[in-house]
C-alpha cells in the first residue's frame, strides 16, 4: 500500500512553531518563574564557588611562600564553597521538579486540546489519512515534544545563566582574558545557525516517516491474518523494509547534520582553553594575576564555554522538538466541520417525516456518489436500501447523520432542515447497528450500555434476551462481566454483531440505521436476528441496508440504488411485479440454479 506523501515541515516555521510552544507554558507562568529563581540561584551558586575556590587557592601558596598557614580562613574558605555545592544542587532539584510540573502541564493541555481536535475533525481528514500516521501525532510526537522540553527548558535556562554570571566574573578578574574568551563565541554562534537551517528540514523528514512506519505498522497488524492467508509475508516484510529504511536514512541525516555542532563547539573549547592558559600564565609572571585568580578564570572559562557546547549539543533536540510540534500544530489548525447552529427546539425529530429533496453529494475528488435523490419516509416506517456495491447505499446514511453534508439539495426531518441541527443533537435520534461490529475493551454488559450508560441491570439483559445476546453469555464463566479485548475477543464475528444489536434496543432511538447488520452471522443466526429486529424496529424509523434481500421483504418502502440514483421504488411484491431491476437481484439470489452464473453477473 502506497501511503499518501506528507509534507514535511520547512525551516522558516521554526521561528513560529518554537513561539507558539512556548505560548502554551503561560498558564504555567507561576511555576516557571519559580522554576527561572531556583535556576538564578543555582547559577549563582555555581559561579561564585570557583571565585572562593581561587581565594582559598591563594591562602594555600601564601601559607607556602610565607611559611604560616591561616588554616582558620582556609577552612572558612572550603566550608562556604562545600555548603554552597550542596545548595546549588537543592536548588537544581527544585528547578527540576518546577519545569517537569510546567512541561507536563502543558502537555496535558496538547493533549486534551488534540483529543477534542479529533471529535470536530470532517470524516474526510481520516478518509484521506493514514490512521497510523495520525496516531503517530497524537502520541510519538506529543512524547517526543514533552521529552525534548524536560530537558531543553532546565538546560537552556540554566545555559544562558551560566553564560551569562561565568562572563561577568571573567571581566571581573581579568577582562583581558575575557576578551579572548570571548572571541570564539561569533564563529560558534555562526555555525550553531548554519547547521540549524539545514537540518530543520531532515528532522521534518524523520517524523514525517516515523508516522508513515507507524501507518505500516498498524496495517500489519490489523490485517495479518489476511497477509498470512494470501502468503504475503515477504511483501510485507519487503514494505516495511523499505519504510524502515527510509526513516532510519532520515533519522541519520537529521542526527548527522545536527551532531556536527558538539564536535566543533568542543574544538572551540579547547583552542580557547589553550589560548586563556598561555595567556594566563605570562599574566601571573609579569605580576598582573595571582595563581589562584588565574586558577578561578580557567573554571570560569571552563562554566563560559560548556554552556556554549551544550546548547550546540541540544541543537538535534530543539529541531527534533519544532519539527513534532509543527506536525501536532498542523493536526490542530486543520479545517474543521462548519460551525454549529444555536441550539433550537428538536422535540419534532423524534417522531418527524424524513424527507430527501433532490439530495446530490460526491466525495472530494471523485464523481458524484449519490444525484438527485428525492424520497420521503414517514414516521414508522422502514425502508430498505438496496443495490451492487458502490451503489451509494451507505452514502445515504452518511448524509442523513451528517457525516457529510450535501452538496445540492436538503435534507429534512420533522420538517427542519437537518443543516440547521447541532449534529450532537441530530445524531440523538439514531440507533445504528454497522457492517463491521465495534465493541471497546471493556465488559459485555458496558458495551450493551454503551448508548445508554444509566441502564439498569435488568433492562440490559432485557434488550440481551431480544436479541439472543443472553443465549451466549449465559455459556461464558463471567456472564456479562466477560472482558472484551481486541475489538471482541473471545466472541466470534456473529456475537458480536448481536451485542451491537443489544445495544441499538437498549439505545431506544428513534431512528434505526441497520447497516447490513446481518452480514457477519449464519442462516440460522439471520433468522433469529430478522425476528429481534422485527421487534426492534416496532414504533422506529428504520433504514436497512442490505445485500441479502431475504432481510428486508416486509419493509415499507425497498430503494433500488444504482450508480447513486434511485432506479426503482416501492415494496417488495410490487418491485417483483415490475420485473425489473430489484426482481434481477431477487432472482440472482433465490433462483441461480448450476449452469445459470449469467443470472447472477445479471443482477449485479
Amino acid at each position: 500500500m502506497t501511503l499518501p506523501a506528507v509534507a514535511p515541515g520547512v525551516p522558516g516555521r521554526f521561528w513560529p512553531t518554537t513561539g507558539r510552544l512556548l505560548g502554551l507554558l503561560l498558564p504555567f507562568r507561576r511555576f516557571m518563574v519559580g522554576a527561572v529563581v531556583a535556576t538564578c540561584t543555582f547559577a549563582g551558586l555555581n559561579v561564585a564557588a570557583p571565585k572562593y575556590l581561587g581565594d582559598a587557592t591563594d591562602v594555600v601558596v601564601d601559607g607556602v611562600v610565607l611559611g604560616s598557614l591561616d588554616q582558620g580562613r582556609l577552612g572558612l574558605l572550603l566550608a562556604g564553597v562545600a555548603l554552597m555545592y550542596v545548595l546549588a544542587s537543592l536548588f537544581n532539584w527544585i528547578q527540576g521538579a518546577l519545569t517537569a510540573r510546567s512541561v507536563q502541564g502543558l502537555m496535558y493541555n496538547l493533549r486534551a486540546s488534540l483529543e477534542d481536535k479529533l471529535h470536530r475533525l470532517p470524516s474526510t481528514y481520516f478518509q484521506e489519512r493514514s490512521r497510523g500516521d495520525v496516531l503517530s501525532r497524537a502520541t510519538n510526537d506529543i512524547d517526543n515534544i514533552a521529552q525534548a522540553l524536560n530537558q531543553l527548558l532546565t538546560q537552556l535556562i540554566m545555559s544562558f545563566l551560566m553564560l551569562c554570571g561565568s562572563l561577568a566574573m571573567m571581566l571581573w578578574i581579568s577582562p583581558l582574558l575575557a576578551a579572548i574568551a570571548v572571541a570564539t563565541v561569533p564563529l560558534s554562534t555562526l555555525i550553531t545557525v548554519l547547521v540549524a537551517r539545514r537540518s530543520q528540514a531532515h528532522f521534518a523528514r524523520q517524523w514525517t516517516e516515523t508516522g508513515q512506519l507507524n501507518a505500516h505498522v498498524e496495517e500489519l497488524i490489523t490485517g495479518h491474518e489476511v497477509i498470512k492467508a494470501f502468503g504475503h509475508q515477504d511483501k510485507a516484510a519487503e514494505i516495511f523494509a523499505g519504510s524502515n529504511g527510509r526513516l532510519a536514512r532520515a533519522a541519520t541525516r537529521a542526527q548527522y547534520s545536527a551532531g556536527v555542532v558538539q564536535p566543533l563547539m568542543v574544538l572551540m573549547s579547547n583552542l580557547n582553553y589553550i589560548a586563556v592558559a598561555v595567556v594566563g600564565a605570562l599574566q601571573v609572571l609579569a605580576g598582573a594575576m595571582t595563581i589562584g585568580g588565574i586558577q578561578a578564570f580557567i573554571q570560569f572559562s571552563r562554566l563560559f564555554s560548556q554552556p556554549v557546547g551544550q546548547i550546540g549539543g541540544m541543537l538535534n533536540l530543539i529541531q527534533s522538538c519544532a519539527a513534532s510540534a509543527a506536525r501536532v500544530f498542523d493536526l490542530l489548525d486543520t479545517e474543521e466541520d462548519p460551525a454549529e447552529p444555536s441550539a433550537g427546539s428538536t422535540a419534532a425529530l423524534a417522531g418527524g417525516r424524513i424527507v430527501f429533496d433532490d439530495v446530490t453529494f460526491g466525495y472530494p475528488e471523485s464523481a458524484p456518489a449519490v444525484r438527485n435523490l428525492s424520497f420521503s419516509v414517514e414516521p414508522g416506517q422502514t425502508v430498505a436500501i438496496v443495490g451492487h456495491t458502490g451503489a451509494g447505499k451507505t452514502t445515504v446514511v452518511n448524509l442523513l447523520m451528517r457525516f457529510y453534508g450535501p452538496g445540492s439539495g436538503r435534507i429534512t426531518m420533522g420538517g427542519q432542515d437537518i443543516a440547521g441541527i447541532p449534529r450532537d443533537r441530530l445524531r440523538e435520534q439514531f440507533g445504528v447497528v454497522l457492517q463491521d461490529a465495534w465493541l471497546f475493551a471493556g465488559t459485555i454488559r458496558e458495551n450493551i450500555a454503551y448508548g445508554r450508560p444509566d441502564a439498569t441491570d435488568a433492562c440490559i439483559r432485557a434488550a440481551a434476551e431480544a436479541t439472543y445476546v443472553e443465549r451466549f453469555v449465559r455459556a461464558l464463566p463471567d456472564g456479562y462481566d466477560t472482558v472484551l479485548e481486541n475489538g471482541g475477543e473471545p466472541l466470534s464475528q456473529g456475537q458480536r454483531q448481536l451485542v451491537t444489536i443489544a445495544r441499538a434496543q437498549l439505545a431506544g432511538r428513534a431512528v434505526l440505521i441497520l447497516d447490513e447488520a446481518t452480514s457477519s452471522v449464519d442462516s440460522r443466526t439471520e433468522l433469529l436476528i430478522r425476528q429481534a429486529m422485527q421487534r426492534l424496529r416496532q414504533g422506529r424509523t428504520s433504514f436497512v441496508i442490505a445485500h441479502r434481500l431475504s432481510t428486508v421483504r416486509n419493509a415499507d418502502l425497498i430503494l433500488v440504488m444504482d450508480h447513486g440514483r434511485i432506479v426503482e421504488q416501492g415494496t417488495h411484491q410490487s418491485l417483483l411485479s415490475a420485473n425489473s431491476y430489484y426482481a434481477r437481484l431477487h432472482n440472482a439470489q433465490f433462483s441461480v440454479r448450476p449452469g445459470r452464473a449469467d443470472a447472477l453477473e445479471a443482477g449485479l
